[in-house]
């Protein structure tokens, strides 16, 4: 893993989605929030537009197994969609990404900006512009993530130029409000086909370089 880029402005904590609403309020809303209109969420589960609009005018509802084929089409899950209140950490925003990787054998500690947009458990990471040129082992790159339980990021990234090969996969633990994350990614490099290093986000430059110092020092005090 390398380098990454700068979005714009964005929130300055993550937030705890904490609602109660009725199942045909959470439908209409979700799929709003997905920008998804009733046709496209009747072709995911397999009714009729009519049937959606039904359930989002609240005049009937859906039998448990169609709750929860609409479920898994808006990305959320069957309590959710019921309308029972949830604490599901909110990761979207503009966040700092630092990473440990290698170019010929030396060390390079890389932060730089990229922005997170969460839709359920699942997180897409894009790199927004590069923070270091292409020649100096840059790249653009994309990835995806799912939150398992408010406190694990697990999932892949992808060099975003077709000059570059780089790929991989994506581990962190989150802090337990979900302000920062600390991990490891494991992949296709400049230096190898599995190299591996540590990683953060955080919402702020110096909090993510802090992050990565820690790692690297405990890594230092626990070797021989």
């Amino acid at each position: 893993m390398s380098d990454g880029t700068v979005p714009q402005a964005g929130q300055n904590r993550p937030q705890l989605w904490v609602d109660h609403m009725e199942m045909n309020e959470v439908i209409r809303q979700r799929r709003a929030d997905l920008g998804m209109a009733q046709g496209d969420l009747a072709a995911k589960v397999g009714v009729d537009r009519r049937q959606i609009r039904r359930y989002e005018a609240g005049e009937t509802q859906p039998t448990l197994p169609m709750a929860k084929t609409i479920a898994r089409a808006l990305g959320i899950t069957i309590d959710e969609l019921a309308g029972d209140e949830t604490h599901r950490v909110d990761l979207t925003g503009d966040w700092w990404a630092c990473w440990q990787s290698w170019k010929d054998g030396a060390e390079v500690i890389n932060p730089h900006e990229v922005r997170m947009t969460q839709r359920g458990d699942a997180v897409e990471i894009v790199a927004v512009t590069r923070g270091t040129p292409l020649e100096d082992g840059g790249y653009m790159w994309r990835g995806e993530m799912r939150v398992w339980d408010n406190e694990i990021l697990m999932g892949w990234y992808t060099a975003d130029e077709g000059a570059v090969r780089s790929k991989g996969t994506l581990y962190f633990v989150l802090h337990q409000h979900g302000i920062h994350a600390t991990g490891r990614w494991v992949g296709l490099s400049y230096d190898g086909p599995i190299i591996t290093g540590w990683s953060a986000l955080a919402r702020a430059e110096d909090e993510v370089v802090a992050l990565m110092d820690t790692l690297r020092n405990d890594q230092n005090a626990s070797t021989p």
